[in-house]
């Protein structure tokens, strides 16, 4: 493997592990682009999903409070996600998942770009066991389909007016949840390779890392502030799908 090569995943790395630690999502926007410029599309985005949830591990464990306090509310999130996995990939064949990537990137920017200039946070505090099991369902169906299973988690919850660590233990779980899932299916279609797991090893360290960074800073924000992060990650995470759906 090249210099260069080498190089690009460690950034990949450390951006997407950064990310992960802050936020417990977002991997694959931040390290996805440097990884396409050292591998192939299949050893990136398998890459991406194995970092994300060996990074992600290091996230359950910080808010394992909060995940002990809300087992019914996560599970509302992961089950129905975990069964939409395998109705995305069934979908493939009758819907355009380029078509799909840009209208979910459209919908973030719309609603990053409207709540990161506003000085008042969207506020649903009702509880919605059905809109949450919803929103799971379709994150698992949008990961299956187009490895976006993060995208309308991160909207529902920063609307939210959660604590960071509850808002946390919803999404982190979720999509290492997902992405476990997503890795065994690549695995089972030989996704793994040499090369791969090679530049999985080199990026192993950066991104855990960067990740305990990432946490550190999590930690010390607070809770309408994160909020406020993830609606900016809603907004990058859009214009990253829209970049690269129309490049």
């Amino acid at each position: 493997m090249t210099f260069e090569a080498i190089l690009f995943i460690t950034l990949g790395a450390m951006a997407g592990g950064f990310v992960n630690g802050l936020a417990g999502t977002g991997t694959a926007l931040f390290a996805l682009g440097f990884f396409l410029v050292a591998l192939d599309p299949v050893s990136a985005v398998a890459i991406v999903a194995l970092m994300s949830v060996t990074t992600g591990l290091q996230g359950l464990w910080v808010v394992r409070e909060a995940l002990t306090r809300n087992v019914p509310r996560l599970l509302r999130f992961i089950i129905p996600g975990l069964l939409g996995v395998p109705v995305g990939i069934s979908l493939l064949s009758f819907i355009d998942a380029d078509t799909l990537k840009l209208i979910i990137g459209v919908l973030l920017i719309v609603y990053g770009g409207f709540f990161s200039f506003r000085s008042n946070l969207p506020k649903f505090e009702r509880r919605t066991p059905v809109l949450d099991s919803a929103i799971g369902l379709s994150g698992g169906i949008l990961g299956g389909m187009a490895s976006l299973s993060g995208a309308l988690p991160v909207i529902w919850c920063s609307m939210r007016p959660w604590p960071k660590a509850e808002t946390r233990a919803v999404l982190q779980p979720f999509n290492v949840s997902v992405l476990f899932t997503t890795t065994v299916m690549l695995w089972w279609r030989g996704a793994y390779t040499s090369t791969a797991l090679t530049a999985f090893l080199i990026a192993l360290p950066t991104s855990l890392i960067a990740a305990q960074i990432g946490i550190a800073v999590f930690r010390r924000v607070s809770d309408n502030i994160f909020r406020r992060l993830l609606i900016g990650l809603s907004l990058l995470l859009g214009l990253g799908i829209l970049i690269r759906a129309l490049v």
